[in-house]
């Protein structure tokens, strides 16, 4: 079992006569992978077998010390969660900091690069580079288009496209930068119809 937070256990009452503790029902709820629960699913997964009233019985307690919260939904289903101080939906204060963690790219080491363990960072600055190239295209097609040629040329192709890369990359860099500065000063820009 899963150890409840200090939190929770200054809040729970610990009275061993029942045959399901409010100890036993949020060591339940913690040790799962999932945020909500119906008192089905709790009663599904707590042992002894217990009836789902009795389930019921120990989440309204946890309700009433503020330790459970609940969210209704239409077809009388009511599901319950853990309900963290420092948080405002029912997310523990890992998973919160894990969403408010830095990007995959951010993450994303030379070691994890090289030996490609860190699939999510690999498959970032892969789509990040398909992203590119598709911008990359599309800017030297209106170019074409145009009739203007950059002239940046090299023997060896390589560099050449690297170096164009580098170049628009900048220039993206930079667009972002003044965009930005435009929303935050003016607000968002809506310059494309939303669907």
């Amino acid at each position: 079992m899963v150890p409840s937070p200090n939190w929770i256990d200054r809040r729970i009452d610990s009275n061993l006569d029942n045959t399901l503790t409010q100890e036993h029902v949020v060591e339940t709820m913690l040790e799962a992978d999932r945020p909500f629960f119906s008192s089905r699913q709790l009663a599904s997964r707590v042992k002894p077998d217990v009836s789902k009233a009795t389930v019921r019985n120990r989440l309204n307690e946890l309700q009433e010390l503020d330790v459970v919260a609940t969210e209704a939904y239409p077809d009388s289903v009511t599901l319950y969660y853990i309900k963290y101080p420092d948080s405002e939906w029912p997310l523990s204060p890992e998973g919160k900091r894990a969403l408010m963690a830095e990007s995959p790219l951010d993450r994303l080491t030379t070691r994890g690069f090289l030996t490609l363990q860190d699939t999510v960072g690999v498959r970032t600055l892969v789509l990040a580079g398909f992203q590119l190239s598709l911008a990359l295209l599309a800017a030297g097609s209106l170019l074409t288009i145009l009739g203007f040629d950059p002239g940046l040329e090299s023997d060896i192709a390589l560099w050449a496209t690297a170096f164009n890369v580098l170049v628009f990359s900048g220039i993206l860099l930079v667009t972002e930068r003044i965009v930005h500065r435009v929303r935050s000063r003016f607000g968002p820009l809506h310059l494309l119809p939303t669907t």
